[in-house]
């Protein structure tokens, strides 16, 4: 039996799908900024992830219980939960939970650049992984990431100088996703991309509250001190940020060549800085433009650059979940 061909999807299908990724994880360092002027930054982070997570895998077990005759929905096992853990507390505490604390110390735009560094760390770490000699353009793009890195850091006169610790906190977390979305490449998880995402944000989100609890966030927060302006972006990051951006995201990976999904990770930054200048007037120096520059030319030079056979989706700190092969 011949299975159909899938049919190809219309280009404002796709170029629905690539503005909702484009513009809602680009806007989500604006949303982070936002949420954490009067929420603790763990628990707020985790709250939005777990409930995320919890929304998913709901809409799941409703959607088992509608099919009538059709296979039995996949069911998750003690195995694959383990492996959403240590995937959702490397992406997603170690991850995003750097992003989260790097923006009380710098700019949205700012970490949302260095957040860029995400595809370089991963082919480099691959190469390692797999024992191969990076070829030219992961050398090429990791010296880049770091001369990008440095230029944040290096002292110039006439332009404030940028929290070390906060651009530190980034580079980790971009360190820590890459590591994450290595690992749940080869870990025993269901079949089920959506089920997947669910466990990983669910589990996420409760490693990074308790994380928060651990370091005392709990006393001190005070409910009655969130402004509406915090309790709307968390709003805004578990429905748009988490949920819409990423169906769309897997959509696209299923639907388009990988390299052009990959875009997001060059278009997302320029999204963040042009957000952070709007709403939080972050100012755009040109220090942030030359690292930028340098940053997002590396990234772009190696998602163009590498052989169609070797193309696997590399997700940024900003990502729900890495879709597993």
């Amino acid at each position: 039996m011949i299975t159909p061909a899938r049919p190809r999807p219309s280009t404002a299908a796709v170029a629905v799908a690539l503005g909702l990724v484009y513009v809602l994880w680009g806007s989500t360092y604006l949303g982070i900024a936002v949420m954490i002027e009067t929420m603790p930054p763990l628990l707020a982070a985790g709250f939005r992830y777990a409930t995320a997570g919890a929304l998913v895998l709901g809409a799941l077990a409703v959607h088992a219980r509608l099919r009538r005759g059709d296979e039995p929905a996949e069911r998750a096992t003690w195995t694959h939960w383990r492996s959403a853990l240590i995937i959702g507390t490397l992406l997603l505490l170690g991850g995003n939970g750097g992003v989260v604390l790097s923006e009380l110390l710098i700019p949205s735009g700012i970490a949302a650049v260095l957040v860029a560094t995400v595809p370089i760390w991963l082919a480099t770490f691959d190469a390692i992984a797999t024992r191969r000699r990076p070829s030219a353009l992961v050398i090429g793009g990791l010296v880049a990431g770091l001369v990008g890195v440095a230029v944040l850091l290096v002292p110039v006169a006439g332009v404030e100088r940028l929290n070390p610790v906060g651009v530190g906190l980034v580079v980790v977390a971009a360190i820590s996703w890459a590591i994450g979305s290595l690992y749940a490449r080869r870990a025993p998880l269901p079949r089920s991309g959506l089920l997947v995402t669910g466990m990983e944000m669910l589990a996420g989100g409760l490693v990074l509250m308790l994380a928060g609890s651990l370091v005392g966030e709990i006393g001190r927060t005070d409910v009655s001190d969130f402004s509406l302006d915090s309790i709307l972006a968390v709003v805004y990051l578990i429905v748009f940020g988490s949920i819409v951006a990423f169906t769309a995201y897997t959509w696209l990976l299923a639907n388009v060549p990988v390299s052009t999904v990959a875009t997001y990770a060059y278009v997302n930054p320029i999204v963040a800085v042009a957000l952070g200048a709007i709403f939080l007037s972050e100012e755009i120096t040109a220090r942030t433009l030359i690292a930028a520059a340098i940053i997002i030319g590396a990234v772009v030079a190696m998602v163009s650059g590498r052989p169609r056979e070797a193309e696997e989706p590399g997700p940024t700190p900003e990502v729900a979940a890495l879709e597993p092969e």
